[in-house]
């Protein structure tokens, strides 16, 4: 079974919005355990047991909040190391677009990467003009199809490449998926 943790810290609600449906996209993998928790109850319990971990925050100020930056500052430092080659992806919600939120998945990702985690980035669209590159991004909630959508597929891709990476499940990969990856283009 994969062990999916979708870490986030939320400050109005929209990353916490994000967060559950990151987490329902990683359940679509079939044999994904799937954790949702906010940094409060989160500890570093929650990082031994993951394979996997989408990790989000709002965009303060173009970057992480200083709470999230703050919980990963904090980690003991026996768990320098013990994470290596677990894998990593990250998601962010701003005030509106073009308020960091990609820059704010780029200090995640880098954050997952001095723990030793692969991050990766997903080249697929779920709708017109919306792709996630660096990872899922919004502005405010997810409200539409396609940013429901972006968030349900970094979850979705997490659990296939935990899958695939941990548990050899090579029909996970995400190009032996049938799901739409690039119909939106027209």
């Amino acid at each position: 079974m994969s062990k999916i943790l979708v870490l986030y810290h939320s400050n109005s609600g929209n990353t916490a919005n994000m967060a559950a449906e990151v987490a329902v996209g990683a359940q679509q993998v079939i044999g994904a355990d799937v954790r949702l928790r906010s940094i409060d109850q989160a500890t570093s319990a929650d990082l031994d047991w993951c394979e996997g971990i989408a990790l989000g925050s709002p965009t303060n100020y173009g970057t992480v909040s200083w709470q999230m930056k703050k919980w990963w500052d904090e980690q003991p430092i026996d768990n320098w190391g013990q994470r290596d080659g677990r894998i990593g992806c990250a998601f962010s919600s701003a005030a509106s677009w073009g308020g960091g939120q990609e820059l704010t998945c780029m200090t995640l990702n880098a954050i997952l990467m001095n723990y030793g985690y692969l991050v990766f980035g997903v080249t697929d669209l779920t709708g017109p003009q919306h792709t996630l590159h660096y990872g899922a991004i919004q502005a405010g909630e997810p409200r539409q199809e396609k940013e429901i959508a972006g968030c349900r597929r970094l979850g979705r891709r997490l659990a296939e490449w935990v899958a695939v990476y941990f548990h050899g499940q090579r029909d996970q990969h995400p190009l032996e998926q049938q799901y739409d990856r690039f119909g939106h283009l027209k």
